[in-house]
């Protein structure tokens, strides 16, 4: 019961984190692409990273685990909001766009996930 508590106080957490993302990014940049989802797709990669990696090589508690890993990065970073953007950019006929936002978040975020992993353990 307690994680479940852990996970809605990091899905709130992240939830914020994600709309005053998205805010940002529109006003430095515009509604043309979904930067937004793109960069909290980097850095919840990154962090998911470090929690792994973290979690491999020492103890990291399962409240923590919950808190961050479940609750946080999993309302910080939505998959849902990048296909349906990915199909909205597609519909309006800008198929580059499209192919450029599956590209990027893919291997952007697979490289963080590495990132993270690799920072972590480099320093233990």
């Amino acid at each position: 019961m307690i994680n479940l508590l852990f996970v809605a106080l990091g899905g709130s957490i992240g939830a914020v984190l994600r709309y005053l993302v998205s805010i940002l990014m529109f006003q430095l940049f515009g509604s043309g692409f979904p930067f937004g989802t793109l960069l909290v797709n980097i850095l919840g990669s990154f962090s998911m990273g470090m929690i792994y990696a973290l979690g491999q090589a020492t103890h990291v508690s399962p409240e923590l685990k919950a808190l961050v890993g479940v609750g946080l990065l999993g309302a910080l970073t939505t998959f849902s909001t990048f296909s349906n953007e990915t199909l909205l950019l597609m519909q309006e006929g800008q198929l580059l766009k499209a192919i450029m936002n599956v590209v990027l978040n893919l291997s952007l975020c697979l490289f963080m996930v590495y990132l993270g992993q690799q920072l972590i353990f480099s320093r233990l």
